[in-house]
C-alpha cells in the first residue's frame, strides 16, 4: 500500500469511528434522518446508507467509498445546533469560508472543468444521467441549456447548470448550493459533494452497469 493510500485508509477509519461513537438520535431530527431497523437512513443523491453504532454502510451492507464516507460523516458530525433555511442558490465562491485556494481549485477541477470535459458535445448523455440520478427541472429562470436540481442530502439540494459547446464557445458547467449549505458542511465537504455529483453522472453516462 502506498503512503497516500495508507493516509486515506487512516482517515476513512477515523470517519467511521466518529460516526460509530455518535448519539445519532440527538441529530436525527435536525438532519432529516429516518429511523431504520438497524440504525438511521441517510440518503446521498438518492442512494441510501445506514448510520449506526457500527459506522456507515450501504443498505446492502457494503462500506461506502471514500468520497461518500467524507460527505456522510461530516454531514453527521458537523450537525449545527440551529440552521436557518435559506433556499436561495449560492455559488461555491460566495460562501464565507471557501477562500482557501485548495478548496477553490478542487471545485474548479473536479466540478466545473470535469463537467465540461466529460459532457461537452454530449448533452444527450448528460440528460440521461441526470434523469437516472433523480435530477428534477427547476424554475429558477437561469438561462442555461440544462438546469437540474438534485437532493444531495436530506437538508441540502444542489443545482447543476450546463451550457454545451456552441460555435467558438466551449462547454461550461457548474453547481450551485442552497445558501444554508455552509451551516451543515465545511468548505472541503461542500466541494466534495459537487464533485461526487459529477462523478456519479459520469458513471451513469459512460460506465457499464455492474
Amino acid at each position: 500500500m502506498s503512503q497516500q493510500a495508507e493516509i486515506f485508509a487512516k482517515y476513512y477509519e477515523e470517519y467511521q469511528e466518529r460516526v460509530a461513537a455518535m448519539d445519532l438520535s440527538s441529530v436525527a431530527d435536525k438532519l432529516g434522518l429516518e429511523k431504520a431497523e438497524n440504525g438511521y437512513l441517510l440518503p446521498l443523491y438518492g442512494r441510501n446508507y445506514i448510520a449506526s453504532g457500527k459506522g456507515l454502510v450501504e443498505e446492502s451492507g457494503k462500506k461506502p467509498d471514500y468520497m461518500a464516507c467524507i460527505i456522510l460523516a461530516r454531514y453527521l458530525t458537523l450537525c449545527p445546533d440551529e440552521a436557518p433555511f435559506m433556499e436561495e442558490w449560492a455559488a461555491f465562491k460566495d460562501f464565507k469560508k471557501t477562500s482557501h485556494f485548495t478548496n477553490v481549485n478542487f471545485f474548479n477541477s473536479d466540478t466545473e472543468r470535469a463537467l465540461a470535459a466529460n459532457f461537452g458535445g454530449k448533452m444527450d448523455d448528460l440528460k440521461r444521467a441526470c434523469d437516472a440520478l433523480g435530477g428534477q427541472p427547476d424554475d429558477s429562470g437561469l438561462s442555461y441549456d440544462l438546469v437540474k436540481k438534485f437532493q444531495a442530502l436530506p437538508k441540502i439540494s444542489v443545482l447543476m447548470l450546463f451550457n454545451d459547446v456552441e460555435g467558438r464557445f466551449p462547454a461550461f458547467g457548474t453547481v450551485l448550493f442552497q445558501k444554508h449549505t455552509e451551516y451543515y458542511l465545511d468548505p472541503e465537504s461542500i466541494a466534495v459533494t459537487s464533485a461526487y455529483l459529477v462523478r456519479s453522472l459520469k458513471a451513469l453516462a459512460f460506465e457499464p452497469a455492474p
